[in-house]
């Protein structure tokens, strides 16, 4: 039945509120907080936050039951892990100007940033390959030296899959597909970087420094 308008009486009674969207118009990607990946990046973060607090509570509870620490071993070498502290917050602000630029989808300049990014990755990795040889302990010498190794190693993780991370979207950038999502997974990239900064500096103090106030 139609009422004198000719619409319909179903028609007719839909409350005025009610909208009907069309997915096709929704946008495919978006940035910060209205991102998907970037909530599945703050949990992966914390889950490898929390690792790095289980690896630290086992690094104080060794110290507890042993007194004496570090064991048989001086305490690490402070040139290379300085220096990658340097560089690594130093890559702040590269880091940031990627993920400003990637949000403003300026095509030219994340591609630069993103180089940029990608260099300081191979860097600090170079510079963490020396840092290695600079802590006069084996892995598997005692629990000192399982525990430094795992701490670092840890950290060694997250920077390789950063790096991993940076080189293929660099690549990405500069084929057909840097446009539209690449700049938003660019923002997720930055991001999660700067988790690797913060979760540096717990464990530069704990390594580098505690042994020497101990």
């Amino acid at each position: 039945m139609t009422d004198a308008s000719g619409q319909s009486r179903g028609q007719a009674e839909l409350p005025p509120h009610r909208i009907v969207l069309n997915a096709r118009s929704m946008p495919a990607y978006a940035y910060g907080h209205r991102s998907p990946i970037w909530w599945g990046t703050i949990g992966f973060a914390a889950a490898e936050g929390m690792g790095f607090v289980l690896a630290i509570g086992a690094y104080f509870y060794l110290v507890f039951i042993n007194g004496n620490w570090p064991l048989s071993a001086p305490p690490p070498d402070l040139f290379w892990s300085s220096l990658f502290t340097i560089v690594m917050f130093a890559s702040a602000w590269p880091n940031a100007l990627a993920k400003r630029n990637s949000e403003r989808e300026d095509l030219g300049r994340s591609r630069r940033d993103l180089a940029i990014m990608s260099l300081v990755g191979i860097v600090l990795l170079g510079i963490r390959i020396m840092e290695f040889n600079g802590l006069h302990v084996r892995w598997d010498q005692n629990a000192y030296g399982s525990i430094l190794w795992i701490l670092l190693g840890l950290h060694t993780l997250h920077l390789l899959t950063d790096l991993g991370d940076t080189v293929v979207l660099t690549i990405l950038l500069f084929t057909r597909h840097g446009h539209g999502k690449r700049f938003s997974d660019v923002g997720d990239n930055a991001f999660y970087w700067y988790f690797v900064i913060a979760s540096w500096m717990p464990i530069y103090l704990i390594i580098y420094w505690f042994p020497r106030w101990w």
